[in-house]
């Protein structure tokens, strides 16, 4: 059966909270950086499409390192990978505002794209054990830690711009205090060894069925990807407002998506995962062509939220499913729905930068916008496994 009253349970608490605190780890680091891209941008003189080849970086470290991180997840506790990705990641997020060339700002977020994917495979391997000992859906809550993360990151990263701080004084803090609370809390994590019985030589292509959850992922990540590397430079370009407020896009978008994170496994107990992710994708449609059709301050601003609420629960019930199937370790699921929908990181923000080049960035966000539809479509098709017990 599955356990039950484990709120009783002290290791069970215990390793929420050290998960919960690994994500915000993981939102308030990634934050912090795109919450500086047009300060990076002023600073290197790259004009959107050179910022789009620099951007391409990241993703590509991230892809090239799924393989690597299915096979660690195959012989190492979840756990110990969690440490090593969140110590690594914060090492590259220090080095970053030390860029002074652009070769070097790409080589450092090669760097910083690696370490994230060895962070957060494993702690979304993590969070699907602890999903595990409880009777309801609290998963998208771990992610709506991320997102407060991010939302903070956010706000912490506009008032220093305000404030006239660089990005390096700024990102070598913040990756010694995060550094310092995943150390800290890396004991209370879950214990969680790799199945031999699910062991494979290496990283699998999906199967039908993670293949759909890998597409549904794909265009939920390509949206987040244009919103967390844009946001800013959008209100700053097409809304046209002044540099020193144009990061308040993004701090609207990651409102919103904290939000929705948070009612998120309150909908999901009530009213299922799959209509969900029908509204979902057409929140994300519509979110993106009010922005690209009006790109007034509060019409642009009303088309982020509803593009937070869109994307927010997308990828942790697609994790979540994908880590109950039978065929893989969660772990390994992850990675393998991971592979198919990180493509968007890799693909779709890189494009939007060239597609603004060649027209406008208004053009780029309603292109982007048609990955709504595409969530919307494969919807219908997926099948929700059924709730792992013991």
């Amino acid at each position: 059966m599955i356990k039950t009253e484990v709120s009783e349970n002290p290791t069970a608490q215990r390793a929420r909270l050290a998960v919960a605190l690994y994500f915000f780890v993981s939102g308030f680091g990634f934050a912090t950086w795109a919450s500086r891209i047009p300060t990076i941008q002023r600073q290197l003189e790259l004009d959107e499409a050179q910022l789009g080849g620099v951007l391409l970086a990241l993703p590509i470290g991230l892809m090239l390192t799924l393989p690597v991180t299915g096979m660690l997840l195959q012989r190492f506790n979840s756990r110990q990978v969690m440490l090593v990705g969140a110590v690594l990641y914060n090492v590259a997020l220090g080095l970053l505002g030390f860029a002074q060339e652009t070769w070097q700002l790409v080589a450092l977020l090669f760097c910083f794209g690696s370490s994230r994917n060895l962070l957060n495979i494993s702690v979304n391997a993590q969070s699907v054990g602890v999903q595990a000992l409880y009777d309801r859906s609290i998963i998208a809550r771990f992610h709506g830690v991320w997102s407060v993360a991010g939302f903070a990151a956010a706000a912490v990263g506009a008032r220093l711009v305000v404030n006239g701080i660089l990005p390096k004084y700024h990102f070598v803090a913040v990756a010694v205090v995060l550094t310092a609370v995943a150390v800290y809390f890396f004991p209370n994590s879950l214990d969680i060894p790799p199945d031999p019985e699910k062991r494979k030589a290496g990283l699998s292509w999906p199967d039908k069925t993670l293949l759909k959850f890998g597409i549904i992922a794909f265009a939920s990540m390509a949206c987040e990807g244009t919103m967390y590397d844009w946001s800013g430079i959008y209100f700053e370009k097409a809304v046209q407002l002044p540099k020193e407020t144009a990061t308040i896009g993004f701090a609207v978008y990651m409102a919103a998506m904290t939000t929705g994170r948070f009612s998120g496994d309150w909908l999901a107990n009530r009213y299922g995962v799959k209509p969900m992710l029908h509204y979902s994708g057409l929140l994300m449609t519509a979110g993106l062509t009010l922005a690209a059709l009006f790109p007034a301050p509060l019409v642009a601003g009303l088309g982020f939220v509803l593009v937070g609420l869109g994307v927010s629960c997308v990828i942790p019930m697609v994790f979540s499913m994908a880590g109950r199937t039978s065929a893989l370790s969660s772990g390994s699921a992850i990675a393998a729905v991971s592979m198919v929908g990180y493509f968007g990181f890799l693909v779709v923000p890189p494009v939007v930068g060239f597609v603004a080049k060649a027209a406008s960035l208004r053009w780029s966000f309603g292109l982007v916008a048609l990955l709504g539809a595409v969530v919307v479509a494969l919807v219908q098709r997926v099948q929700e496994p059924e709730a792992q017990v013991s």
